[in-house]
């Protein structure tokens, strides 16, 4: 499926718009891998090319509440490098790369970098939001076993795990900076940006 569109959340009464494709760059998915949130893929599913949309998921269609303990203080000392503090990647609203004893690959948000502990937050940065989606079909059919493959690829590592790895990005703007989440774990729709 390939589509075009613009994410939305509420703030102060108002629609603010939190992420968007680029013209020409269409998020492009299959359906049914986990790519994408499961209620966004069934809104989406059963329409043709050049239908348009406009739905809302809310935040237990999509990320659920945020929650504070999901809120993690580490050692300083975790983020060094040949003993020095990693200042160029590791900085308030950072999005930066972790991993837990047992391999698994997150990403988590700095809070705070204080003199002894760096305050990393696992929440998504859409936890606790209501997601409004509006915008158009470009394109759904059944993909092909190449496209497959290259997506099991991907999912398993085989391209390196980030947007610009596998044939140029993925097309998004985001008004969060330094935001590079995978799939899952990612803004908006759950894809990576």
């Amino acid at each position: 499926m390939s589509i075009s569109y613009s994410l939305y959340i509420d703030e102060d009464g108002e629609k603010r718009l939190v992420e968007e494709t680029k013209a020409g760059q269409p998020f492009q998915f299959i359906s049914g891998f986990g790519i994408a949130l499961d209620a966004f893929e069934q809104q989406l599913i059963s329409l043709e090319a050049g239908a348009k949309f406009d739905f809302a998921l809310t935040k237990d269609e999509a990320y659920g509440d945020y929650r504070e303990d999901m809120q993690l203080d580490l050692e300083r000392e975790v983020f060094s490098i040949n003993g020095h503090f990693d200042h160029e990647h590791v900085y308030e609203e950072a999005i930066i790369p972790l991993q837990n004893e047992e391999g698994n690959r997150f990403y988590g948000r700095v809070v705070e970098v204080g003199e002894e502990k760096v305050k990393i937050d696992l929440n998504h940065p859409l936890a606790g939001e209501t997601l409004y989606f509006k915008g158009e079909v470009l394109e759904n059919r059944e993909a092909t076993e190449d496209e497959i493959n290259h997506l099991m690829k991907h999912l398993t590592g085989g391209c390196g795990g980030h947007c610009g790895d596998c044939e140029g990005g993925c097309g998004h703007d985001h008004d969060h900076e330094g935001c590079d989440h995978h799939h899952e774990d990612g803004c908006g729709c759950g894809h990576c940006h």
